[in-house]
């Protein structure tokens, strides 16, 4: 009895025992895209990744992305993603709010950050008008800038400045309003001014790359309809609309975005949100496009989706549309590089862990880093399957409780002839 629970013990040890994280190796990754750098040139550089890369990575954090130089040489490189969520709009304080001579004047303590872009907060509707900005001294003139609300014309709105970055603590704007043609008399007094956002500089403002697109086009009753798949793995953050250079025509429409994984038997797997775009001209100042929507789906974060949209046209000609875009978030890799120097980026081994490179803690990115561009992706020629590499009892974990019970089955048995001898 000792032999067995002495033996059963070994092979519990045994079954606890854990392998050592793979490493990684080019000739486990199953695909591979030559980096190119421009010739004579050395500093850090930097490549975009495209939607090709997340499809055929082993999971949509892109844990097993490696870069190898002509030696095979593991490079260290920096992962980042444009406009990253942690920069929110902030808010800014009204001050000293009055009339003066028909217009709305007041001032705005601004964020201690670079700032291009004020988000007025105005309860009005109807109207056009302008906001002149400035210094609060009044010394440094920032710009004029039109704003309107066409609500009762079915179309858009606008209460964004869109100034050059600055840093001033403090400035000072003069609101001028009329109401729009065809509106009964709004109220445009300085009551209408509730408040003030301040988004993120523009310098920090988000970058997207493509992913998908479709210019088959369709009408079903009111509704214009597009439909994208998508693979696997790839993030979807935003949809773009291309219109018909041509058309020229004020419109606003709401769409509605549905994604619906590959394979889903009911309504409850499918994602859906909504959004608007619109199109604003009225000359001489006021002109707005608003042609993306945030859209961030996770239905293919597993199995390839299929991505629709339903332009609600609302007794409304169809808008010339030529095609629709969906797109993801700008991510690129930086490295250092050396001329002449050649590189591959490969990816495609599910046993891999994310990368963790001291290059990457201590990264300062450059203001003007190298271009570096991939190539079509293909297979690796040199791929060869990993080896299964954990302990036996590992791969196999139930073998210790099988051989276990049929001992002290064994036993057992061993243990009743004895006991029926001794009887007899």
């Amino acid at each position: 009895m000792k032999a067995v629970l002495a033996l059963a013990a070994l092979l519990l040890q045994s079954a606890a025992v854990s392998s050592n994280d793979p490493i990684a190796a080019p000739q486990y990754l199953r695909f591979e895209r030559t980096v190119s750098i421009p010739a004579n040139t050395t500093g850090q550089a930097c490549a975009s990744l495209d939607a090709g890369v997340f499809a055929h990575a082993a999971s949509e954090s892109l844990n097993d992305l490696r870069l190898y130089n002509a030696s095979a040489t593991e490079i260290p490189f920096n992962f980042s993603v444009s406009g990253t969520q942690s920069i929110e709009d902030d808010p800014a304080t009204i001050h000293n709010l009055t009339s003066s001579n028909g217009d709305i004047v007041f001032d705005i303590d601004m964020p201690p950050r670079p700032y291009s872009a004020i988000v007025l907060d105005l309860s009005a509707k109807d109207f056009l008008g302008t906001a002149q900005v400035s210094s609060a001294d009044g010394k440094t003139p920032l710009g004029t800038f039109a704003i309107f609300d066409l609500t009762a014309q079915h179309l858009s709105r606008s209460t964004t400045l869109a100034l050059q970055e600055s840093t001033l603590a403090r400035l000072h704007v003069t609101l001028h309003l009329a109401p729009a043609p065809g509106a009964t008399t709004p109220n445009l007094s300085p009551s209408i001014v509730h408040g003030a956002t301040v988004p993120p500089s523009r310098e920090a403002q988000t970058l997207y790359t493509p992913i998908a697109s479709t210019s088959s086009i369709t009408q079903r009753g009111r509704y214009t309809v597009a439909t994208i798949p998508i693979p696997a793995h790839v993030p979807v953050e935003r949809v773009s609309f291309t219109l018909d250079p041509k058309f020229s025509k004020n419109f606003y429409r709401t769409v509605t975005i549905t994604a619906a994984p590959q394979g889903a038997r009911d309504n409850v797997a499918v994602e859906t949100m909504s959004g608007a775009i619109s199109h604003v001209k009225l000359p001489p100042t006021i002109e707005s496009d608003q042609l993306s929507i945030d859209a961030a789906l996770g239905a293919n974060l597993r199995t390839p989706a299929t991505v629709t949209l339903f332009i609600d046209n609302a007794g409304n000609p169809p808008l010339p549309l030529t095609s629709v875009q969906l797109e993801m978030r700008q991510r690129k890799i930086c490295f250092q590089t050396s001329s002449p120097a050649s590189y591959r980026l490969m990816y495609g081994d599910p046993t891999l862990h994310a990368h963790a490179y001291d290059y990457a803690a201590h990264f300062t990115p450059s203001p003007n880093p190298i271009p570096a561009t991939l190539a079509a992706e293909h297979r690796n020629p040199t791929f060869t399957p990993r080896r299964d590499a954990r302990p036996y009892l590992e791969r196999y974990p139930e073998l210790p409780w099988t051989v276990f019970l049929a001992l002290l089955g064994i036993l057992g048995s061993i243990a009743l002839r004895r006991s029926r001898t001794r009887h007899n």
